[in-house]
């Protein structure tokens, strides 16, 4: 089996790859620092694994990104989009530029994920994609706008994605946690007792429960609250 996974340098990326690895999935890590990535790879064992360094603000990274993980590691059965960048500020303070730079990363890039995916996916025994949104996507916090509103057009397009891929036997997954204890959260809301985050094992633990079911009685969303534990909306 081969898996795809953004954001793979770091937090919940990095976590998710290194569990995928212990069931044995051969990886191809996506994030901007090769260094990182590295780290990465360095423990996941006796797996393939293909680093590729990728900016995915670019429009045109998500089709190299796949085109390279098919062709390097022989397929595609798992894409994982985690990638993800914070904003933080009043919305009467967000330009333009701010907007653009974090709905490329937040929406953009999983949606075109998605599609570069589509054809390799088809051709798997056992195709999924599992989308890392956030609690903000559904819910509202102060000073969080942008970031916000590029967690809801995620959740949006992952809905009606999972609607589109059904007849092809693709299973599509939505992660939404409250805060993860990741240099991205500590930046955001360094207010928060760093005991009460969620830590990113955690939201890779969901993903191994995911990817080793049938998912017959699996719901296609998983939403955690922080504090209360994990709750299925």
């Amino acid at each position: 089996m081969i898996a795809l996974v953004t954001g793979a340098s770091r937090g919940i990326g990095k976590a998710i790859a290194l569990e995928l690895s212990g069931l044995g999935y051969d990886l191809a890590l996506v994030g901007r620092d090769d260094a990182s990535l590295a780290e990465t790879a360095s423990g996941t064992g006796n797996v393939r694994v293909h680093r590729i360094v990728a900016d995915l603000s670019d429009p045109t990274s998500a089709e190299r990104i796949v085109e390279e993980t098919v062709e390097v590691l022989g397929g595609l059965d798992l894409l994982v989009n985690c990638a993800g960048i914070p904003q933080k500020g009043p919305f009467t303070d967000v330009t333009p530029e701010e907007w653009d730079r974090v709905f490329a990363v937040n929406a953009r890039a999983p949606f075109f994920m998605c599609k570069a995916a589509l054809e390799p996916l088809k051709k798997s025994s056992k195709p999924m994609v599992i989308n890392i949104s956030s609690v903000v996507g559904f819910k509202g916090y102060i000073h969080q706008s942008v970031y916000s509103s590029s967690k809801h057009a995620l959740a949006g397009f992952t809905k009606v994605f999972a609607k589109e891929v059904q007849p092809f036997g693709i299973r599509v997954h939505m992660i939404s946690p409250g805060g993860v204890a990741t240099e991205m959260v500590k930046k955001m809301r360094p207010d928060i007792d760093p005991s009460e985050l969620i830590e990113p094992e955690e939201i890779a633990e969901i993903v191994r429960f995911l990817v080793t079911r049938k998912g017959n009685g699996t719901i296609d969303q998983f939403y955690i609250r922080r504090y209360s534990g994990l709750a299925f909306d």
